[in-house]
């Protein structure tokens, strides 16, 4: 079942950071350790050797790990200031991860957060030091160690123009630990990393089909401290990093970092300044840094937006030609409405956490109507509509969670999206018709395979629902989904409760008024029972299957020995491990309700029902389970096809509905809780 909490005003800086090593000590408690010990700190969870650095190839050079002691006299942590000049690229392909590095250096708050000021290579020294990053809804601490990989005395990785500066090349080795290893950084999304030093929700910005207002919106959200990068597309692999003609590079990550509007001969120039996490390379075009259009700005005017420029990789151009030229830009608000008016508000938040399990709730997109209704669903009621609106703003990110860490065991990003529905009354998860012949009403521009995948939408005041899928079927992950709204908003997951409504079962007909099957099945009855007038699972399992073995429409082989006993344990109310034949009759008019059920789903007569039909069959039993409880169900029922037979589908329905009995039976108050000793728990658990 997804975890949902909803986010306050709080400034990210006052919640507490988790610890993330594996024993949970923080920093401080490691720290001071090490310097009561006269040590230098050893990272056991991030080790210096090669698998920190790469997971699928060798290490193609001689690395040394080594200190920035080792490397220099005197380093420091931070020299003049944390600042954008203070990165460069090394010999890994995460200039990404380095743009957004450079746009968070200019917001000091974020910058103070991510890289926490109380550490340096002086008085406290003990060779640890802690960065801080947002993932999926939590702000975690991440300790390393300062051995740096390094070949011939200099860093290979991010390093300061500085000889002498650490923090940026400290900052890359927790974030490639936070991901499992420095390899696990390569190719990105400047959003993604954005996203994590902030908490923030990113929106991107196609320049060829931007609205007309592109330059007041980025405006706009520099001024209320958003972070931004950009970047030019590629048309295939030989064109990455490609340097052009003007000096831009293809397929790489820049930041922006600052906007202005300049007079120059008589009218007013939109101009936007960039730069490129390689710290050189710029652009070489009109406005680049010595170019002619400087000689007829005021040179007060000039001298404020150059600022001495230099061949730093940071460059200004007219902001049409930096649409011609780049192709994305990616915008993180620290607050989601930066973009949208002058005052500011605080958006109201809800977060969920799920996943897709193939054979339960991994449905796939909408062109899989057969499966799609399966994935979560989550209900968004929005009341109140904008300040200045009668449509109610709404942002929506999907993020799929830990997919870099899961790329050494051969898993990568999944294609995701989203829909949004107007939602009928019905409080349960909605079922397949509603799908066929319902059309969403907003939904993600496209499935992509990205970490993140968001969308700003204007709905009218409603009940909508809301339906996170993979594109595939079958496709297993992760996720955390955020909604925003201007005003407050009540989300919820569907068919989220856990209940049955299970009929007191009929009181068996007196051996007068029995009907002729009853009397067929007694006479069987009577041949395997024997003196006792009772039948063991074992003889169970025989009268089942010579019976069910003439129904020509139930194709299956046989109900197990296990099953038999479940059966056993559902009617046995004298608890003699055997059945009579009044239990018997009982459970033959709930075994026939059964059948019937699983013919309506077993449509080809191949004796399985697809493992998706599951939580409808068992809601027409009186079953009502959760997404959790049914990806629990998925996994040890179906088969590699995601498909359940009918000795399984019984063997289910037989231990869900003993279970329900013997828990209400225990609920006297009808409270949804019961408390029960070591004893009672053990005799429960035997008997399912």
């Amino acid at each position: 079942m997804p975890l949902q909490s909803t986010l306050s005003g709080k400034k990210s800086s006052s919640v507490q950071a988790e610890s993330t090593q594996w024993d949970g000590k923080t920093f401080e408690q490691l720290r001071r350790e090490c310097l009561q010990k006269g040590v230098l700190f050893e990272d056991p969870d991030f080790p210096a050797v090669d698998s920190s650095l790469f997971f699928s190839q060798s290490v193609p050079v001689q690395i040394e790990w080594k200190r920035p002691k080792e490397i220099c006299e005197n380093p420091k942590f931070i020299v003049g200031g944390a600042d954008r000049t203070d990165i460069c690229q090394g010999q890994l392909g995460d200039c990404w991860l380095l743009a957004a590095i450079a746009s968070l250096t200019l917001k000091k708050d974020a910058m103070a957060r991510v890289v926490p000021p109380d550490q340096d290579f002086d008085h406290n020294y003990a060779g640890i030091f802690h960065f801080q990053f947002w993932q999926h809804n939590k702000w975690l601490d991440v300790v390393v160690d300062d051995r740096l990989p390094a070949v011939r005395n200099r860093l290979i990785m991010l390093h300061s123009a500085s000889n002498d500066e650490f923090w940026s090349a400290l900052l890359e080795k927790a974030y490639a630990k936070l991901h499992g290893s420095y390899e696990s950084l390569k190719g990105g999304s400047t959003m993604e990393a954005m996203e994590d030093f902030t908490g923030g929700v990113g929106e991107v910005y196609e320049t060829k089909n931007a609205p007309n207002d592109l330059f007041s919106i980025m405006k706009k959200a520099l001024d209320r401290g958003s972070m931004m990068g950009c970047s030019i597309d590629i048309t295939s692999s030989a064109e990455s990093e490609a340097k052009t003609s003007t000096g831009l590079v293809k397929g790489h990550a820049y930041s922006i970092t600052g906007l202005e509007e300049v007079r120059f001969r008589g009218q007013t120039v939109k101009l936007i300044r960039v730069r490129n996490p390689w710290g050189q390379v710029e652009w070489n075009g009109a406005w680049s840094d010595n170019s002619r259009e400087w000689d007829y700005v005021d040179k007060a005017e000039k001298n404020r937006i150059l600022q001495n420029s230099l061949d730093d990789g940071e460059f200004w151009m007219e902001f049409e030609d930096f649409k011609r030229n780049y192709d994305k830009v990616e915008i993180c608000n620290m607050t989601p409405d930066a973009l949208d008016d002058d005052t500011k508000r605080q958006w109201a938040v809800n977060v969920f956490e799920g996943n897709w399990i193939r054979g339960s709730t991994a449905g796939g997109c909408r062109n899989y109507i057969d499966t799609f209704w399966t994935n979560p669903q989550f209900r968004l009621q929005l009341e109140d509509a904008d300040d200045d609106d009668d449509v109610c703003s709404v942002v929506i990110a999907l993020m799929q969670k830990n997919r870099r860490k899961l790329r050494k065991e051969g898993l990568d990003l999944e294609t995701i999206g989203f829909a949004v529905y107007e939602a009928p009354d019905d409080e349960s998860q909605v079922e397949k018709d509603f799908f066929r012949y319902h059309p969403s009403k907003a939904r993600s521009r496209t499935y992509i395979n990205m970490r993140e995948v968001s969308e700003r939408f204007t709905l009218p005041p409603g009940k909508y629902l809301l339906v996170p899928t993979t594109f595939q079927p079958h496709q297993e992950a992760d996720f955390l989904i955020r909604i925003f709204s201007e005003k407050k908003a009540d989300a919820v997951e569907m068919g989220s409760n856990v209940d049955a409504d299970l009929p007191d079962p009929p009181m068996p007909s007196p051996p007068e008024e029995e009907t002729d099957e009853e009397r067929g099945l007694r006479r069987l009855f009577d041949q395997l029972a024997g003196d006792d007038k009772a039948i063991s699972a074992r003889e169970l399992q025989q009268m089942l299957n010579g019976v069910l073995s003439r129904r020509k429409e139930i194709q299956f082989e046989g109900l197990s020995l296990s099953t038999c006993h479940s059966i056993i344990n559902l009617m046995d109310v004298d608890n003699t491990g055997m059945i009579e034949f009044q239990e018997f009759k009982v459970f033959w008019e709930k075994m026939k309700k059964w059948i019937m059920l699983f013919l309506s789903f077993d449509t080809d007569r191949s004796g399985k029902m697809s493992s998706y039909e599951l939580r409808s069959a068992l809601k027409a039993a009186g079953m009502q389970l959760n997404n959790q409880l049914l990806q629990l169900i998925g996994l040890r029922f179906a088969d590699d096809e995601y498909n359940i037979d009918f000795d399984d589908y019984l063997t289910c329905i037989v231990r869900l509905e003993n279970m329900f009995r013997v828990f209400q039976a225990m609920d006297k108050f009808k409270r949804g809780q019961v408390k029960m000793n070591i004893m009672q728990f053990l005799m429960l658990s035997m008997n399912v």
